[in-house]
């Protein structure tokens, strides 16, 4: 398991790093959440006999992984009289889509551009550990990032600036001012008005959508920069922000 302390920033590059700080959400901005559990879950609703149409259901009812595992359990449960248990259900939900999950090489390449030149790269994430874990574990990313924060392990989450200011601790900013340090991720409130709240700058992967928040219910900011992945928001921060 990752704890804070053992990613701490090493005291040789500790100062060179407090203005090249990037952290990044994992689920949906790094890796295809999406895409690993609609798979998952159109086939699992085959296994119960279910029409496409219950596929859909779950894939809305999992509001991309934000509804709680415990509740979408027992709605499952509640909808079908074929499914397992609500205990084993949670599981296949927590675990079964994580094979599914691929990570695209473009990521990489723009993870590792990044550190070549000079950030040093925390993913900060909500969820599990031993799920988050696992897909960190699973897809190598663990050699690409300097720190690993994950929500339950940190006893707080996103958008809450604490889980934010634990990640740049991490990486060596404890106590710093004039921090230039920036979120990256597809969620509005968790990743960028979380990012924002605690001071960082914030792109958006914007997966094919369009910014809304400024405008819309959620009375939001706008990003400092969108992009439609991960890659190309990483790409945009390290060259517009060389030292």
């Amino acid at each position: 398991m990752w704890t804070t302390a053992a990613f701490a920033a090493p005291a040789t590059w500790r100062a060179y790093s407090l203005a090249m700080l990037l952290l990044v959400d994992l689920d949906n901005t790094l890796v295809d959440r999406a895409a690993a559990f609609n798979a998952w879950a159109r086939s699992f609703i085959g296994t119960l006999g279910g029409p496409a149409t219950d596929a859909e259901w779950l894939i809305d009812a999992d509001q991309d992984g934000y509804e709680s595992r415990d509740s979408l359990a027992h709605a499952i449960g509640q909808r079908f009289e074929t499914a397992p248990d609500t205990g084993e259900i949670r599981h296949m939900l927590l675990f079964d889509h994580v094979p599914l999950m691929t990570l695209d090489q473009s990521v990489t390449s723009a993870l590792g551009n990044a550190r070549e030149a000079g950030w040093k790269i925390g993913i900060v994430t909500n969820g599990a550990t031993k799920q988050q874990t696992l897909k960190i574990r699973r897809l190598g990313l663990e050699a690409f990032v300097d720190a690993v924060i994950i929500s339950e392990a940190v006893g707080v989450k996103k958008p809450d600036p604490e889980i934010f200011r634990i990640a740049t601790a991490s990486l060596g900013a404890t106590g710093a001012t004039g921090v230039t340090g920036w979120m990256v991720g597809d969620h509005p409130t968790a990743d960028i008005a979380g990012g924002r709240r605690a001071g960082l700058k914030t792109a958006w992967v914007s997966r094919g959508k369009t910014w809304a928040g400024d405008t819309g219910s959620l009375g939001l900011a706008a990003p400092d920069l969108v992009a439609p992945t991960a890659a190309e928001a990483i790409n945009a921060v390290v060259c517009g922000q060389q030292v």
